[in-house]
């Protein structure tokens, strides 16, 4: 009996060790610049991503609105002026 506990007791020592020099390893990281640097690069991956969706997406605003004033020229309808509200739009 005394044999069972010493060894749940050493097992249970031996857990907490190694937890608790997971612990430190995982707060001397956490520390380091190493994590934060990593962030910052991430996020200015994604902010890169994101201006260049923003820039496309224009891209193709401005490619239809050319379209559509080619193909209204087309049919001899005048192009309303920019920012003018649409003549049949109702609210």
């Amino acid at each position: 009996m005394l044999g069972a506990f010493v060894g749940k007791a050493a097992g249970l020592l031996a857990t907490g060790v190694v937890g608790a020099a997971t612990y430190d390893g995982v707060k001397r990281v956490v520390r380091s610049d190493t994590v934060r640097g990593a962030a910052v690069t991430v996020t200015s991956w994604g902010l890169r991503g994101a201006r260049a969706a923003e820039a496309g997406a224009e891209r193709v605003r401005l490619t239809t609105a050319d379209i559509v004033s080619e193909a209204r020229e087309r049919i001899g309808e005048q192009n309303p002026p920019p920012g003018a509200p649409a003549p049949d739009h109702e609210h």
